[in-house]
């Protein structure tokens, strides 16, 4: 047998460079969104966004411990290194993984720099030139905020007359895609604990999925969002009550939990039916879909462990047939990040975008020209992510009692 022991490492001098920090820092946007940077000797900073919420920016400071140092090139061995690392406190799910898909994301804006490279080529491949958006239109109006917390905007925006309004307007901006909210404050009148909808809650939810249709017709794709609130027998009866009008699906029906749940949901109607955004890794989503448990997986890469973990997922739906919508609720830079992951992803359809009531959105980046034409995003050529953040912008918006990077 050949000894190796004598070698060493080969690796292009270019190519040997080292991690010398990480940070965090939180913008408050129409969510709090969580930015981190990833600093290397080479002079060159990686940027990439994990999932709103408390607990990130402690986290990636935390991997400062064991990352500072490490080859910023060694993407996937570096996250699995985090979630090892940190095991103990969750590394196979929760905040600990979220903290590690935008240290995924920073660490390949970092590499798609040092190498030349746009983040697209570094998964793989290039399978389209732009991806295509549906647009987040809340309920009628846009979500209320109390305290940071969301919360049920007032009643009128909950008229089928509101939200006929609102796909008017949002169609006319150039989206050919749409999604609500169809979780209302009356499904709570009832009960608010048992998830059961009862016969007016749901011929309410279809006189505004009528009237939605009744306006933009039915060229445009249109989804609902249900928020995980129902019972099985509630989910199984809306879902047949809206078949006749061709959703492009029906989303989160049923708390996460229970796989046989959701495949007895599914399973029960034609209309389509998508979850997947509350599941950490492959390992939670790969059962629902080898059993066909979701017709559109609905990851969050953000959430669900990084770019190359949600191609994990996207591999398996592909196996099946099953096309893959990622949940995106970001700022321009996790946005992007799913950009790179769509130009990647043969299965990939088409991706959320939430931040239609933050005017400053496009601001948030050093460009001249809106990233989104026509409910469209041209994918970038230029190395990484292909974006870089306006300074003074993410300093205006920084979530009160924050300090910025830390």
């Amino acid at each position: 047998m050949r000894d190796y022991s004598d070698q060493i490492d080969t690796r292009d001098p270019d190519r040997d460079v080292q991690i010398t920090g990480l940070d965090a820092c939180v913008v408050e946007g129409n969510f709090e969104w969580n930015l981190i940077r990833v600093e290397t000797d080479a002079g060159v900073t990686g940027i990439g966004e994990a999932y709103r919420g408390g607990g990130v920016p402690e986290l990636v400071e935390y991997t400062n411990r064991f990352l500072v140092g490490e080859n910023p090139l060694d993407v996937g061995r570096l996250v699995r290194y985090v979630f090892q690392e940190m095991s103990g406190h969750g590394g196979t799910t929760g905040k600990v993984v979220t903290a590690a898909s935008g240290i995924e994301i920073a660490l390949l804006d970092a590499a798609g720099k040092i190498l030349g490279l746009p983040v697209y080529q570094l998964l793989g491949s290039k399978y389209r030139d732009e991806v295509r958006l549906y647009c987040d239109c809340h309920a009628g109006e846009a979500y209320a905020v109390e305290d940071g917390a969301t919360a049920y905007a007032d009643a009128e925006a909950y008229s089928p007359e509101a939200y006929a309004a609102e796909a008017a307007r949002v169609t006319d901006m150039g989206f050919s895609a749409l999604k609500f909210d169809l979780d209302l404050p009356a499904d709570n009148e009832n009960d608010p604990y048992n998830g059961r909808l009862t016969n007016a809650a749901i011929r309410e939810k279809r006189e505004i999925v009528a009237a939605v249709r009744d306006e933009i017709g039915y060229d445009v794709d249109l989804a609902f969002d249900c928020h995980w609130d129902y019972s099985v027998e509630s989910a199984k009866r809306l879902a047949h009550e809206l078949e006749e009008f061709d959703l492009m699906w029906l989303e989160d029906l049923v708390p996460p939990e229970n796989m046989d749940a959701q495949k007895e949901v599914t399973r029960a109607t034609r209309t389509p039916v998508a979850t997947g955004e509350n599941r950490f890794r492959v390992f939670e989503l790969s059962d629902l879909i080898y059993d066909h448990g979701v017709d559109v997986v609905t990851p969050d890469p953000t959430t669900v462990g990084g770019l190359t973990e949600t191609m994990r997922i996207a591999d398996r739906a592909d196996e099946n047939y099953m096309p893959m919508s990622p949940h995106n609720v970001c700022s321009p830079v996790g946005t992007m990040a799913c950009v790179h992951l769509g130009a990647a992803t043969p299965n990939f359809d088409l991706l959320e975008y939430h931040a239609l009531e933050v005017d400053w959105w496009d601001d948030l980046l050093a460009r001249d020209e809106p990233l989104i034409e026509d409910g469209r995003i041209a994918v970038p050529e230029a190395p990484g992510l292909g974006i870089e953040l306006d300074e003074a912008v993410v300093e205006d918006h920084l979530l009160d009692g924050t300090d910025g990077w830390a």
